[in-house]
């Protein structure tokens, strides 16, 4: 299946360092090679980069690794196909608009035997149970706050609910953010490690390349990196438990009732 990556902070971070080693399980240190995409938000705004060509032979990608891109909110992802064809339409992160604000999700899994009909106001443009899925979640927010965007607890909780039914269906692994609340949920693997003052070195596990946080961060600054598998070989990362559905603020993981 499929591989995710995230970034939330409270300061804007670039997520160099994480997409180098990201970047070379889509053909190199595994085999993800049916595309891939990274979306970072900058304010209200949202650019997303895609490609169907593997991320290792991506020049997208190599731009992408060059090129310290500053957010609070990062979602990548690199594809190993279980629906839909190797085609860009197919690429995760999607992005759709709600309540004024750009959403972009990715999903890792396979949802069996899925084959909604019902959607109204959004509309997948690929084939994939994964954008589906998000047209769905949408649609169901959408129908529950038709106005605005509710108070984060308010939406965490119809958000869990939507999360559970269509866990039923099989895998579902996912980033979702709006630029303001990035949620994670964790179906079969997902873990994520909080970088904090004091800081120290991490070393990828993708590649031999470390880095000295302390070199480039300042006391205040607070970095979450969120994971299908963790991509440092020196730091602990802490999994998120099957079924349990967080929410990350300025670096934090938070969970609500």
């Amino acid at each position: 299946m499929c591989q995710l990556l995230g970034m939330n902070c409270n300061v804007p971070t670039d997520i160099c360092f994480s997409f180098e080693g990201f970047a070379k399980r889509g053909g190199k240190t595994d085999d993800h090679r049916d595309g891939w995409g990274i979306a970072f938000f900058e304010g209200k705004g949202c650019r997303i980069f895609l490609d169907a060509k593997p991320s290792i032979f991506s020049p997208v990608a190599d731009f992408v690794r060059h090129y310290p891109i500053h957010s609070t909110h990062v979602i990548a992802h690199i594809r190993k196909a279980t629906q839909g064809e190797v085609i860009l339409e197919n690429c995760h992160p999607f992005r759709r608009e709600l309540w004024g604000r750009y959403w972009v999700f990715a999903h890792n899994g396979d949802l069996k035997d899925f084959h909604p009909k019902d959607f109204n106001f959004y509309q997948p443009v690929g084939n994939t149970d994964s954008e589906k899925a998000f047209c769905l979640i949408l649609e169901r927010l959408r129908e529950c706050f038709p106005q605005n965007k509710p108070p984060k607890e308010k939406l965490y909780s119809i958000l869990g609910e939507i999360t559970q039914t269509l866990a039923e269906k099989g895998t579902f692994n996912y980033l979702l953010s709006d630029g303001e609340h990035f949620f994670a949920h964790c179906s079969t693997k997902l873990s994520y490690i909080v970088r904090q003052a004091p800081f120290a070195a991490a070393h990828l596990i993708d590649q031999d390349m470390t880095v000295d946080f302390s070199e480039l961060t300042t006391p205040s600054d607070r970095v979450a990196v969120i994971a299908t598998t963790p991509l440092t070989d020196n730091e602990v990362w802490t999994p998120i438990l099957p079924g349990e559905l967080l929410v990350f603020q300025d670096g934090l993981p938070h969970k609500f009732p």
